[in-house]
């Protein structure tokens, strides 16, 4: 029922502790304790009552292509993945699961994966030439799918019971709704299914670095909700884990074909979903759990994620990228954004400003600052300036000193109208002994 294995790395012997590195260093999970753990293991029944009433699901629902993207993922992981697929899914729902190989080159996801999927006339593999990074590995996987909506599915994930009626019956009733699960953590260290209470439910939205981040369903959309397990609109969806129609997909130009890799992605898919007429859901009563990993296992060249964003942001944000590019200094190469830009005309899509008074009115907006920029000590050689953390994980940590470098980023600062020195969602606090 997705239990921890716990391994007492001080009681295993020299070749195991070897094992469990690699696994680590291959994966950045515990691949050891999840080759020792059943790929075919039972999950909870994680939903409430109000999500299996009679009524709640439309009796006719369309039929799903899931599309699972991997590149050297650890075997086990990947079969369970699948299997929690197989076994939690309705057979007359799943169309196909089509497993997108992005140029593995690990000995387990050749031939013998090949063998083992032959097993399940369901399953599909499909292999890139070369590597070409998760978002054109999705579209690969989306160009060789035959059902009316497109489930896109990390590779390191397991999915608990009734997790694909929910998403399939609010497309059944609005072909422009986007889907996303409840996503749960599967633990790095244990695969623990760690199952988060509806106490602790979050949508997704965004900071002005254009990171994806979590925050707490705000009152206005809890009264529109009227129940704590109904859909929930969100602003930002994660990216990873979501449901959408087919020929909306299509129709909202899929992902911008100039982004390399990864990132970015999700934010675009989301604000185009908004700005062109769909709606983005977080679904409670679909629950999915998911490793997060702290790192990436994968290397990738020069600043792909930028990049990335800075075309969503020249296609996208209208006057409001400045608030981005303020913080990330020269804005470098990107490339041509003019089909984008001629797609959003095409599409008639409503402005930036209109997502954020209608959609994510809770965003602090940097205009709105009585002042921005870094906080230098002007009489310091060479001059400091006041230097924290960008990423939202590492907002608890103190501010220090740096020599200031002119380019935003860990520099970059706000004061609001009513005194505070913050970045985004966060301020700058004295917590006693730190600032």
């Amino acid at each position: 029922m997705g239990k921890p294995y716990k391994v007492d790395e001080e009681k295993v012997d020299n070749e195991t502790k070897a094992r469990i590195e690699k696994g680590w260093q291959n994966n950045a999970y515990n691949e050891y304790a999840s080759d020792l753990i059943s790929v075919t293991r039972s999950l909870p029944d994680l939903r409430d009552e109000w999500c299996k009433a009679p009524d709640r699901m439309l009796p006719k629902l369309p039929q799903t292509s899931i599309i699972i993207c991997f590149h050297n993922e650890g075997w086990s992981v990947l079969l369970r993945s699948v299997h929690s697929i197989l076994n939690r899914s309705p057979e007359n729902l799943l169309k196909e699961i089509i497993l997108v190989d992005d140029a593995s080159d690990m000995n387990h996801l050749k031939m013998d994966l090949e063998n083992y999927m032959s097993q399940y006339p369901k399953v599909r593999i499909v292999r890139a030439p070369e590597r070409v990074g998760l978002i054109r590995a999705r579209l690969l996987g989306a160009s060789k799918a035959s059902a009316p909506v497109l489930t896109f599915l990390d590779s390191h994930i397991e999915c608990t019971p009734g997790w694909m009626e929910p998403l399939l019956d609010r497309i059944a009733r609005n072909s422009t709704i986007v889907v996303c699960p409840s996503i749960d953590v599967l633990d790095t260290e244990t695969l623990e299914y760690q199952d988060y209470k509806i106490g602790y439910f979050a949508v997704g939205g965004f900071d002005w670095n254009l990171q994806f981040n979590w925050h707490l369903v705000p009152e206005h959309e809890k009264k529109r909700r009227g129940h704590s397990w109904a859909p929930a609109w969100s602003p930002t969806m994660a990216g990873g884990l979501f449901s959408i129609d087919k020929e909306f997909f299509e129709k909202l130009g899929t992902y911008d074909s100039g982004f390399d890799i990864w990132g970015a992605e999700n934010l675009e898919l989301s604000f185009k979903t908004w700005m062109c007429g769909g709606t983005l859901e977080i679904v409670p009563c679909s629950r999915v759990g998911h490793i997060y990993r702290k790192r990436s296992p994968y290397q990738t060249a020069g600043n792909v994620l930028q990049r990335n964003s800075v075309r969503l942001a020249e296609v996208w944000l209208d006057d409001y990228k400045k608030y981005y590019y303020e913080r990330i200094g020269p804005i470098g190469e990107y490339g041509d954004v003019s089909s984008r830009k001629e797609l959003r005309k095409n599409l008639q899509c409503k402005t930036f400003k209109w997502y954020l008074d209608t959609i994510f009115p809770e965003l602090f907006i940097p205009g709105d600052s009585a002042a921005q920029g870094e906080i230098k000590n002007i009489n310091s050689i060479p001059q400091q300036c006041i230097d924290s953390h960008v990423r939202p994980n590492d907002m608890h940590k103190p501010v220090g000193l740096w020599p200031c470098h002119d380019q935003g980023g860990n520099q970059y600062w706000l004061m609001s109208k009513t005194g505070e020195i913050r970045r985004d969602d966060a301020c700058l606090d004295y917590g006693g002994t730190d600032v």
